[in-house]
């Protein structure tokens, strides 16, 4: 049976995060101080006890997603997976669990990538709205056609749930269009600005500059990346698929379609939350996806 391991992006950090995995494995707990020791800050400390703001702030919530995902799979996975694929942030847990990347530098990368992210956010009101239950291909005609603002489709979470990046004005236009076409429910997400934009650019710019000098390694299982939705080997291509995704589209549908048509028969998320799982559902209801908190504990 060919197994597939998820990893989780921003959006899924909750309050206390982590904590059962530091109580109860001394793995954890060595690889949170390396963390902490890492960063040069107790991220491990607002992992457990810091507020809903705090972790909100994307220089904190990056590293902690990739933090409780990665250690989730160390400790509690009880085999290797076959493929792996991350939503967004999540592709650099991906990368580490298969052996492309060290923990040390994918934990530095996604730190590195989280403040880029953040100076970016500062420069220009943007942000990301999720539309529900709305036919994708309309979604993309209206942000094509908005050509004095920016907005483009970033997130194809499911068939039917399409997220839009951009300028706070571009989102406002964007969705005014929509409602016309018919579109009803949008939800704003909880972020800091237009990730998967064109707006990322000077983050891409800086994240480029920090991977020059991060050794990269071919995995041993396929990831399946956002920006191709293929199951890449080759380690150029990795790194090179890892800039793009920083202002183009996080094509999660495609991947999970892709990962299941070449054999996977098992999807286990592996981090905060169960929002992967969730989408698997929709995506195809007859995929089997778990947490690996409920069924390799």
């Amino acid at each position: 049976m060919s197994c597939a391991y998820l990893f989780p992006g921003q959006g899924a950090q909750f309050c206390g995060m982590g904590k059962e995995l530091y109580d109860r494995f001394e793995l954890a707990r060595k690889l949170f101080a390396q963390a902490d020791d890492i960063l040069g800050f107790p991220l491990s400390d607002t992992m457990f006890h810091g507020s809903e703001e705090e972790l909100r702030d994307t220089k904190v919530t990056q590293p902690a997603v990739f933090l409780h995902s990665y250690i989730a799979y160390q400790c509690l996975a009880d085999r290797k997976p076959d493929m792996v694929a991350g939503h967004s942030l999540g592709e650099y847990t991906a990368l580490a669990v298969s052996g492309a990347l060290q923990f040390e530098d994918a934990l530095r990368l996604v730190s590195c990538r989280a403040e880029a992210m953040h100076q970016c956010c500062q420069k220009q009101e943007s942000g990301m709205t999720a539309i529900i239950k709305f036919d994708t291909s309309t979604v993309e005609e209206v942000c094509a056609g908005i050509t004095d603002e920016v907005v483009v489709a970033a997130n194809y979470n499911s068939p039917k749930q399409i997220v839009i990046s951009g300028t706070l004005a571009g989102l406002q236009l964007a969705e005014a269009r929509l409602r016309e076409a018919g579109a009803r429910l949008f939800v704003p997400l909880n972020v800091e600005g237009a990730f998967h934009s064109p707006l990322m650019e000077s983050a891409r710019k800086q994240l480029a500059e920090a991977m020059e000098k991060t050794p990269f390694g071919k995995p041993y299982c396929p990831v399946y990346q956002n920006v191709s939705s293929k199951p890449e080997v080759d380690v150029e291509t990795i790194r090179q698929n890892l800039l793009v995704q920083l202002t183009h589209p996080v094509l999660w549908t495609q991947s999970i379609l892709e990962m299941a048509k070449n054999g996977a028969e098992t999807f286990i998320e592996s981090g905060p939350g169960n929002t992967l799982q969730s989408l698997l559902k929709r995506i195809d209801p007859t995929l089997s996806g778990a947490s690996i908190f409920t069924i390799l504990s």
